[in-house]
């Protein structure tokens, strides 16, 4: 049970952390530099879509592994310590809230309709 307890911990604190950097993006306060780095993490952490498909072998998990952990890491040194400790208990509280599917479908269907264009553009310039 070590092994499941430690990957639910380190689960729930890398979704915290992922929210915590999304709302610490959206603050004024936060530097810019940290909004661009701590946005871009989170967007990607909370995103269902992943560079590498998880069902893809080692490879799936990799970005998941390498990616998040090093791009919180940087986002969280570039945000003062007294505002990363603000955001830190507000991603507490709303990480303890029910998951929106509506948002999830939002975001499928967007990466749907991206792919979509993508796809009829190679498409189209293919037979052009």
């Amino acid at each position: 049970m070590g092994l499941v307890s430690w990957a639910k911990r380190t689960s729930h604190r890398l979704r915290r952390d992922a929210h915590m950097l999304w709302i610490a993006a959206r603050d004024p306060r936060t530097p810019l530099a940290a909004k661009l780095v701590g946005g871009l993490i989170a967007a990607y952490a909370l995103s269902p879509i992943d560079f590498i498909p998880d069902f893809v072998p080692i490879l799936g998990l990799l970005d998941e592994l390498i990616l998040v952990p090093i791009g919180l890491a940087i986002a969280v040194m570039l945000v003062p310590k007294p505002l990363m400790a603000e955001f830190r208990d507000a991603a507490d509280v709303a990480v303890q809230r029910p998951v929106s599917r509506l948002g999830a479908a939002i975001i499928i269907a967007l990466w749907a309709i991206i792919g979509t264009f993508i796809a009829l553009q190679i498409w189209a310039l293919r037979y052009w």
